[in-house]
């Protein structure tokens, strides 16, 4: 992990790098080339991509973003997810970004979908473990109308105390991935969030159902999933419900890896992320 850590702060320091952003977000540019837009997961920042960015950088200008209420960055007050969404649109616009390739992970890859299902100005999405619909996963007979923000759940986890939140944060990251060292990185995540958009935030993920809007998807779509914790047979079950609407996409698994397979499945991440950009199909 330390010679991990030494090669981002190295790239840092030799990348020509541009601190850009709405308020809904921060943006890290490093290299020159086709833009490649990272997108982190929910509560996770631009570090999530460390090795990505260290990898990428060399043939392409990666913007690496880290949203309101995570990390240093400030929280906005409402509408979290559909302001970030149209500041990105803002920001690929202001930047005359072209050719843009879009990399996001969990909610990361959520809002890709929703861009790329809105405006044609995408050349391709990679997503990491990312679903068009992370509500009809977790509910029976989901209802986006009936998830609200308001709700005995949410005012428990805005009252809940930060040794209990711990506790739950260090819970969920067991869930979330294999690796000692990425658990860690996830609880520190979780511990530095705004409260109020880890709540409402994650409302507005639950409540966003894109499945039909799929459809208006015509680029090319590489899903690199976890073969963790249900397995395969059933996690490709999901997905081939979830992504029924997508005319074409590609579902590639990592073996004995879970949510996080930037932590879990390193290399192998890398290595499908680089056949992605670079297959034509």
């Amino acid at each position: 992990m330390k010679n991990l850590k030494m090669i981002w702060y190295i790239v840092v320091m030799i990348s020509t790098v541009q601190l850009v952003g709405q308020n809904s977000f921060k943006v890290e540019v490093y290299g020159e080339g086709e833009p490649l837009l990272l997108f982190p997961g929910f509560s996770s920042t631009a570090d999530v991509y460390q090795e990505i960015v260290t990898n990428f950088s060399k043939d392409y200008q990666v913007h690496a973003f880290t949203f309101a209420g995570f990390g240093d960055v400030a929280p906005i007050q409402s509408a979290w997810l559909e302001t970030i969404k149209k500041d990105v649109e803002i920001y690929i616009t202001k930047k005359k970004l072209k050719n843009i390739s879009i990399l996001g992970h969990s909610m990361g890859g959520t809002l890709g979908l929703w861009l790329a299902s809105d405006q044609d100005v995408y050349k391709k999405l990679i997503l990491i473990d990312a679903l068009p619909a992370m509500g009809a996963l977790m509910f029976p007979n989901y209802d986006s109308e009936s998830i609200q923000y308001d709700s005995p759940y949410n005012q428990q986890l805005l009252e809940m105390s930060e040794a209990d939140f711990e506790t739950m944060a260090n819970q969920m990251a067991i869930n979330l991935s294999l690796d000692p060292e990425g658990q860690k990185r996830i609880v520190e995540d979780m511990l530095r969030s705004d409260r109020k958009t880890y709540v409402y935030g994650y409302t507005d993920l639950l409540k966003l159902d894109l499945r039909q809007k799929l459809a208006n998807i015509k680029v090319p779509v590489y899903i690199l999933a976890a073969n963790l914790p249900y397995g395969k047979e059933v996690a490709t079950i999901n997905y081939k419900n979830q992504y029924q609407n997508l005319s074409d996409y590609k579902l590639h698994f990592a073996e004995n890896s879970k949510h996080f397979i930037m932590y879990d499945q390193p290399v192998w991440l890398i290595d499908q992320i680089k056949m992605a950009l670079n297959t034509n199909e």
